[in-house]
């Protein structure tokens, strides 16, 4: 029976420390965010413009998302938080929020990086169509339940996605790593997976992208952890 490790904290003011940093809750508002709370800019059609702007309706379902809070409990803690600030807005109300959030567009910033990457590379399960859950559980799962595989390259640094492909079930995912790597265009400095990258081929990909193969020999992993690399995919 395998023993689970055990872990001695040696360092327990930094361990202190970091436990409390947890509960530590920092706000400050940017001068542009003020700036551009209300929406100044008009549609040119019939019909009252939009009060707030993207910024504003953003601001607060981030608020809403990170904290779990109804509509109405976001409402009521954005304006707290502006009183405690002494800063003078206005703030959404939970349908003007709820509206506002089903039409909004969120693009995110990408840094751009001039040195050369780490990425990481995995994937996922995604349910397409089929039985619900109680049926499965009663009944088992049937002919027509199938699924989809999410492979993601990330970098580890900065957590974004560098590259994404959506495959069958019957792909393994060391057949899948050229088409992530090919996504990327900055230089990869180091590229690492689990066992299921753990081919010649996978190793060739980062060798000719100049990369270091960070990955787990699948001949030194437990029965247990062989299972969670997706052998039987990589098998076929």
């Amino acid at each position: 029976m395998k023993t689970k490790a055990q872990y001695k904290v040696k360092n327990w003011n930094a361990y202190d420390a970091a436990l409390k940093q947890r509960g530590s809750i920092t706000f400050w508002v940017n001068e542009e965010v003020i700036e551009q709370w209300r929406n100044h800019q008009k549609t040119g059609k019939k019909g009252a413009s939009n009060y707030y702007s993207d910024t504003a309706i953003a601001t607060m379902g981030t608020i809403q998302a990170v904290f779990h809070l109804a509509g109405r409990q976001a409402e009521g803690f954005l304006e707290s938080l502006f009183m405690l600030m002494g800063i003078e807005l206005a703030v959404p109300d939970h349908s003007t929020l709820s509206r506002r959030l089903s039409k909004l567009s969120v693009k995110l910033p990408v840094v751009p990086k001039d040195q050369a990457v780490h990425v990481v590379v995995d994937s996922t399960g995604l349910k397409v169509y089929g039985e619900g859950e109680w049926k499965v559980r009663t009944h088992g799962v049937g002919k027509r339940r199938t699924w989809r595989k999410l492979h993601l390259g990330v970098d580890s640094e900065s957590g974004e996605i560098l590259g994404a492909v959506v495959t069958t079930n019957d792909l393994a995912d060391c057949e899948v790593l050229p088409d992530i790597l090919e996504q990327i265009d900055q230089p990869i400095e180091q590229v690492s997976g689990d066992g299921g990258y753990d081919t010649k081929g996978c190793y060739d990909t980062i060798s000719q992208r100049g990369a270091k193969a960070i990955i787990p020999s699948v001949a030194k992993l437990t029965r247990e952890e062989q299972k969670s690399c997706n052998l039987e995919l990589v098998a076929k």
